[in-house]
């Protein structure tokens, strides 16, 4: 059985020491693809470097993380374009616009930043063809409104990370080529996410992510989580969905193949 994590800073200093075991223990535990981040500009050369060591197999992306957003973004933005758009010809090795997003959960100093930000991002991906990972906390309403006005010429995407209730599931699924990203939030004790997912969420809009090194999963709580702890996520969507692992890891490897163009 195979399955896709769509959402791993594998990139990070925390992999640094054994990032050779990390995805190997990935592999052994059904991992058919890692989809990696950036969070900005500075990112980059270290997304790129991870996925080139592992060709096939460890994916870039490429966005301006609503956390990293500062009165200098629209520099960073400029460089950022130039490394999606190859000037040769070529074809991108980016396979999405991610980690982008809004976050008013900690700051709002660079709210209207962030917002004018996003949107620049947003642009790219209906201009370039390429989906979105989209990060939202505590924001929503701008971030739905933003996306309303390109909608039409959006290819999709992820909303990363969901861990809201019914009503903002239905908002952000009115989107018909997006999906929600599932992660560690489900599996833990007092988390409403599965019941909301199950009862107002089909699969065929639902993705598997870690999110790793951050959020790991029960029963893997307190410790660094990582791409191959994903089988718990799949494990806690065949529960609350009453099938079985290799529906959601079908269902969810489809949804992956529909949105980013990749096959499982």
């Amino acid at each position: 059985m195979k399955y896709v994590d769509t959402h791993c800073h594998l990139d990070g200093e925390e992999f640094r020491a054994d990032l050779d075991e990390t995805v190997s223990r990935a592999r052994e535990a059904g991992v058919a693809r890692i989809f990696v981040p950036g969070i900005g500009l500075d990112s980059a050369s270290s997304v790129l470097d991870t996925c080139r060591a592992y060709p096939g197999y460890c994916l870039p992306m490429l966005g301006l993380h609503p956390e990293e957003v500062r009165a200098d973004w629209r520099e960073v933005l400029a460089g950022m374009h130039r490394l999606l758009t190859p000037q040769d010809g070529g074809q991108t090795p980016f396979i999405a616009i991610g980690e982008v997003g809004l976050d008013y959960y900690w700051s709002r100093e660079f709210e209207q930043e962030q917002r004018l930000a996003f949107e620049e991002q947003v642009r790219w991906a209906a201009e370039l063809r390429l989906p979105l990972m989209i990060h939202c906390r505590k924001a929503q309403g701008d971030l739905v409104r933003i996306i309303k006005a390109y909608e039409q010429d959006l290819v999709g995407g992820v909303f990363h990370c969901f861990t809201g209730n019914a009503i903002e599931a239905a908002e952000l699924l009115r989107f018909e080529r997006f999906c929600l990203g599932i992660g560690g939030v489900l599996t833990f004790k007092k988390s409403n996410l599965p019941e909301v997912l199950a009862g107002t969420v089909p699969l065929s809009r639902l993705v598997l992510e870690t999110d790793a090194p951050y959020m790991a999963p029960v029963p893997m709580r307190g410790k660094r989580n990582e791409p191959a702890f994903t089988r718990y996520v799949l494990e806690r969507l065949a529960t609350a969905y009453q099938t079985t692992e290799e529906a959601v890891a079908s269902q969810t490897n489809a949804n992956v193949e529909r949105i980013f163009g990749i096959k499982v």
